[in-house]
């Protein structure tokens, strides 16, 4: 196979999740297999488990963009602080020029949550919302790539993608675009969602709340944990070590919610992310499944990567760990499959003796050391929505 595009260097990183704040407490947390989740605690709901981040309540995002001050963007906040992440940008963006700079992130609710405290709040006889909520800076969808944008000082394209839970990996597919069409030199991608109502009540309703914490490919699944996250890669065109390879998108329309029962759209987006990267089945070390734990998901992604992997691959869920993070699942499994080439480490999936019997991959129940030189990383959202990324040592 040729490769189409050039490699992008994911040359700094920044993240934060369930299961700590940055690279090395979420490598410990992986390595120790030990998970994020809780019983649900937030906001007056008590169903299921959440991967809920510490310190998000009394974190305070920079006075100068006070206005923006909302749960997802104190989430986005506090992993543009983590690992040096926003000193790289900022050298890289004295080399680049601002301008040349883009920002793509994603998110399925933005700062919904700032919406729904103002709609609990609002005035008991006008029905006016009170005058504190700026929808603009917090609930709007393009707020995320506005905040980004400001508290990294750049000034190139910006825009805040929502294609439900593969919304953070398709911003790695938006900006390799835009870098190869010359309309950018290099981007901060990535993306943040948070716990809200609407999550966890709507997927309640759907039935798709588990009552223990997420197990992926156990026989006795009972559907997902809600997560929150945020994170972010400074993608560039020259640097070393993990490189975006090649991304691969697909929209199968099958049905609002429900999975292709073939999975024909998920196997699409691999086969078209693997011929972006010039790689075959054989070239890739392990897949990080979308993995939600629920019997439909977990089931149709099954048929999808034996489908273009055979039985072979390793492969295994880490939303056990996080839960199911929704619009930062994308770049939250991408940012840990970058992480497990470079430790050599593949995690398998949390609190399974055994997958289940019905499922023919290779999916691991025990973490394995062993060189790691390119993974899959899929995102799968509401819709037919699929986006595959291919990272690896270029």
């Amino acid at each position: 196979m040729t490769r189409r595009h050039r490699p992008l260097f994911l040359t700094a990183t920044g993240l934060v999740s369930a299961i700590g704040h940055g690279a090395e407490a979420t490598v410990a947390a992986l390595r120790r297999r030990r998970s994020g989740l809780r019983p649900c605690d937030f906001a007056g709901v008590t169903q299921g488990h959440v991967g809920r981040v510490d310190g998000v309540e009394t974190h305070a995002l920079p006075a100068a963009l006070a206005r923006f001050d909302c749960r997802t963007h104190r989430l986005a906040d506090l992993a543009l602080r983590s690992d040096g992440f926003a000193a790289a940008v900022a050298a890289a963006r004295a080399r680049y020029g601002a301008a040349r700079i883009a920002v793509v992130v994603g998110t399925s609710t933005s700062g919904i949550l700032s919406g729904e405290e103002a709609y609990r709040n609002r005035d008991p006889a006008t029905g006016a919302l009170p005058g504190w909520f700026d929808y603009e800076h917090t609930h709007d969808m393009a707020a995320l790539a506005r905040y980004v944008s400001e508290a990294l000082g750049l000034g190139g394209p910006s825009f805040a993608i929502s294609t439900a839970c593969a919304s953070s990996a398709k911003a790695f597919a938006e900006a390799e675009m835009l870098i190869a069409a010359g309309l950018a030199d290099a981007a901060v991608v990535g993306g943040a969602d948070s716990l809200c109502r609407m999550t966890l009540r709507g997927f309640a309703a759907l039935e798709l709340i588990s009552p223990v914490p997420a197990r992926p490919c156990a026989a006795d699944r009972a559907g997902l944990s809600v997560g929150e996250a945020a994170g972010f890669a400074l993608l560039e065109p020259v640097g070393a070590g993990v490189a975006l390879l090649g991304s691969g998108a697909s929209s199968d329309g099958y049905h609002m919610s429900a999975p292709h029962p073939e999975g024909e759209g998920a196997a699409a987006a691999m086969r078209r992310a693997l011929a972006a990267a010039g790689l075959a089945p054989e070239d890739i070390d392990y897949v990080n499944l979308h993995g939600t734990g629920t019997p439909a998901n977990d089931a149709t992604e099954d048929k999808a990567v034996v489908a273009v992997f055979g039985t072979g691959t390793p492969c295994s869920s880490t939303k056990g760990w996080t839960g199911h993070t929704l619009g930062a699942a994308g770049v939250l499994e991408a940012l840990i499959s970058a992480l497990c080439i470079r430790e050599g480490l593949l995690p398998g999936c949390l609190d399974l003796a055994a997958p289940d019997p019905a499922l023919r991959a290779r999916v691991l129940t025990d973490n394995a050391t062993v060189p790691v030189r390119r993974v899959v990383s899929n995102s799968f959202g509401f819709g037919g929505i699929n986006c595959s990324l291919v990272l690896g040592v270029a």
